[in-house]
């Protein structure tokens, strides 16, 4: 899953990348409100942590822009603005969450996986396809209730497979959700990720449509 930070306080972003990444997200931060803009609106983002007072732009308005422009991924405004008006500037304005400073790193963390969860229409942190269960509060995998050990990769492909159980997601889009901007995305690691997932959770899993992309799929 991949999470734009946009945050002028170096040390607040540099505390949420460090913890969000150590949580297995995909992490990109800028420090103002026009790179973000920018960002939000030529990239594609599971979840967005906006702060509203930013240098170049303010924070309301890089969410109005990027609602203007169809942009629907889930907004949580972490600011130090804590009045209640503000709050109803920053939801009316598009947000899905709002949560003032100072924070406990695990709240925000808590607070994205339940936005991504609510924006993928699962109502529950353990998400299921047949007889495979990821628990995305604790990273936890299980086939038939045994647990199953996956790498990072495997973990972050499953993941995002799971949230979009059903569609039939491309190679760009998986690459561009799980690994960070300097990955080669000319390899074929999904490739390799894809069939070390079918060893450990079964052949079924996960069908290939060529040319299109790949699809978790119900199995018996």
């Amino acid at each position: 899953m991949k999470i734009l930070v946009v945050e002028d306080d170096l040390q607040v972003a540099r505390q949420i990348e460090a913890s969000l990444k150590t949580a297995g997200y995909v992490v990109e931060v800028v420090h103002d409100g026009e790179e973000g803009l920018y960002l939000g609106n030529n990239e594609s983002f599971d979840a967005a942590i906006l702060d509203l007072g930013l240098p170049k732009m303010d924070g309301i308005k890089v969410l109005q822009e990027w609602r203007a422009n169809d942009r629907s991924m889930p907004v949580m405004i972490l600011t130090a603005r804590d009045t209640w008006r503000e709050k109803v500037n920053g939801l009316r304005a598009g947000a899905d969450d709002y949560l003032a400073k100072p924070f406990e790193v695990e709240e925000v963390i808590a607070r994205i996986e339940a936005l991504i969860r609510r924006a993928t229409g699962h109502s529950t942190p353990v998400l299921s396809c047949g007889p495979v269960k990821l628990d995305t509060t604790a990273n936890r995998v299980t086939l038939n209730d045994e647990s199953v050990e996956l790498t990072a990769l495997e973990l972050g492909m499953l993941s995002y497979l799971m949230h979009h159980k059903g569609e039939v997601i491309s190679k760009t889009e998986l690459t561009e959700h799980i690994y960070e901007q300097d990955f080669d995305r000319d390899s074929n690691v999904i490739e390799v990720l894809v069939n070390r997932l079918r060893k450990k959770l079964g052949n079924s899993l996960i069908k290939t449509h060529r040319g299109l992309g790949y699809q978790l799929v119900e199995t018996e």
